[in-house]
């Protein structure tokens, strides 16, 4: 069991512990009408499997808390986009890379000449030169086409477009 998703769920089981032992030992004011609480079992569904978490539903509550785990992105959650400019102009002609809105992206330009790589529209820039590769790290959190470009000679090296 992945560890982040094992103390996700340990938490969610404890709150939903504390919550039961709360309603359970709460004083109504009225200790001989009381109806005894009943321990149910809720379920969580994750996108990797099922958490039992334990709830307390009294005769006169009919409401179960909602608790919704997201387990963290994996590590290969990062998207990597590799461009190289060779004579100001890029190899292979312009690159249409596509990810998926929200996840984290590096684009890494090689270049033999001088210049500022510029991601329009996240309004990114990082200077490139020969032997000093470009990093533009950024969350494709805006969906849409965006232009990757040599700033200085207004060369389009990348189409980069963030799908929903």
């Amino acid at each position: 069991m992945n560890p982040n998703l094992r103390r996700v769920a340990l938490i969610a089981a404890s709150l939903g512990l504390l919550v039961s032992l709360f309603v359970a030992l709460r004083s109504d004011g009225d200790d001989e009408t009381a109806t005894p609480p009943t321990t149910t079992t809720q379920e969580i569904t994750t996108r990797q499997e099922t958490v039992p978490l334990p709830t307390t539903e009294s005769a006169t509550t009919a409401e179960q808390p909602t608790v919704t785990v997201e387990p963290p992105p994996p590590a290969s959650a990062r998207v990597t986009i590799r461009l190289r400019v060779t004579g100001g102009q890029p190899a292979g002609g312009i690159r249409r890379p596509k990810v998926k809105q929200g996840r984290k992206v590096v684009i890494v330009t090689t270049s033999d000449v001088a210049d500022h790589i510029h991601l329009h529209g996240y309004d990114l820039m990082a200077d490139v030169a020969p032997g000093r590769p470009a990093r533009i790290r950024f969350t494709a959190d805006t969906p849409g086409r965006f232009e990757v470009e040599l700033e200085d000679r207004g060369v389009q090296i990348a189409d980069l477009e963030v799908r929903p």
